[in-house]
């Protein structure tokens, strides 16, 4: 059964964000560059606000890093080219080959434009905190002295991004619902009159 979305964004912002700090600081470890780093977190909130339901997730840090190290796996195959260090820590994944084809790819790459314009919608002050705690990794400490705010003011925003983005996505997929069912709906009515 589905969770209301307010509950999974109630739940990802405890027991998610939390931890977004250390596995930037993880994967900096890793000699990722930051660019990457941005887009593999990007992913993982991603992947874990288009879940239906959180109950299953035990250890909400545990679950960010098995995301972010999913979306690492999907750009190595997506790469193709492989440099032998990578390969270690691939190995150290120690994550199943499902590699995705092509209309997973881009499908992939529809849903990441599609989470980017969604940020850029958000309104101009909470759209700052969000890029800068959320896709740049700034603490949120530093955010407050750079703009002046209380830190709590960038916690809220930041959290409010967070949960105008996941409405923003539950508000998609909810109107393709309703004209999936009613394109049925339709298709039912016209084979029941013939």
């Amino acid at each position: 059964m589905a969770q209301l979305r307010s509950e999974i964004v109630a739940w990802v912002g405890s027991n998610i964000v939390p931890h977004e700090a250390h596995l930037r600081s993880w994967l900096r470890r890793k000699a990722i560059s930051e660019d990457e780093i941005n887009d593999i977190v990007q992913d993982a909130y991603f992947a874990i606000c288009r879940l239906e339901s959180v109950v299953h997730i035990r250890n909400g840090r545990n679950y960010l890093f098995q995301a972010a190290k999913s979306s690492i796996l999907q750009k190595v195959r997506r790469d193709r080219i492989v440099p032998i260090d990578r390969l270690t820590e691939l190995e150290a994944l120690h994550l199943a080959d499902d590699a995705p084809d092509a209309e997973q790819r881009a499908s992939g790459r529809q849903e990441l434009e599609r989470v980017r314009r969604l940020i850029a919608a958000l309104p101009e002050r909470c759209r700052e905190i969000f890029q800068l705690r959320r896709i740049d990794g700034v603490p949120q400490r530093e955010i407050a002295a750079r703009l002046g705010i209380p830190e709590h003011t960038v916690e809220a925003q930041a959290v409010r991004g967070l949960k105008l983005i996941a409405k923003a996505i539950a508000g998609e997929e909810a109107v393709v619902e309703r004209a999936m069912s009613q394109k049925q709906e339709d298709g039912s009515a016209s084979t029941g009159n013939g």
